[in-house]
């Protein structure tokens, strides 16, 4: 059986966000092009507006603030090994809430150091439905790769109310 892969783009209040979606659920998320991902793993591109619709539905409903936990399905063929188990880790840290890079390492169980938490966030290919953003360093903020960088983090930060909102956001 041949897997094929559904995109869709969505306009959110951080920039334009493309969902990548096979057979078994969301493969790839994030701002910009959609992922190459017919080259890189054989999956052949369809226009499926029906396979997107409950993905792209729930990222709406999330930045409309109604949804808290997504329910799409997640596809993890990109991830494997200790990047595997830290990225579902991280998918089970809720709404409104942030863990730092060495307590995801711990709750991981993957003896990734904390710097290497970083790494693996960087290179999260699902981000939003995969929470990177919740993802802080003990010091601060941490680093943010997806859309306008740190500035998305605060911005997705806020929306949760883990942040409280500063005066440029009123």
């Amino acid at each position: 059986m041949m897997t094929t892969v559904a995109f869709a783009e969505v306009p959110t209040p951080v920039g334009p966000f493309v969902l990548a979606v096979t057979e078994v659920g969301l493969v790839a998320s994030g701002w910009g092009a959609p992922p190459p991902l017919s080259d890189r793993l054989g999956l052949a591109e369809v226009h499926d507006s029906d396979r997107t619709a409950f993905a792209v539905a729930e990222l709406n409903a999330y930045f409309a603030g109604d949804l808290k936990t997504f329910e799409t399905p997640v596809d993890w063929r990109l991830m494997s090994g200790s990047r595997l188990r830290v990225l579902q880790a991280l998918h089970q840290v809720p709404y409104g809430t942030a863990v730092t890079y060495g307590e995801l390492a711990a709750r991981s169980g993957s003896n990734v150091p904390a710097r290497g938490i970083g790494s693996i966030m960087g290179s999260n290919p699902i981000p939003i439905i995969v929470p990177c953003h919740r993802v802080i360093a003990g010091n601060g903020l941490g680093g943010f790769s997806g859309g306008e960088g740190v500035e998305t983090k605060r911005w997705l930060l806020t929306h949760e109310g883990y942040l409280q909102p500063t005066l440029l956001d009123l």
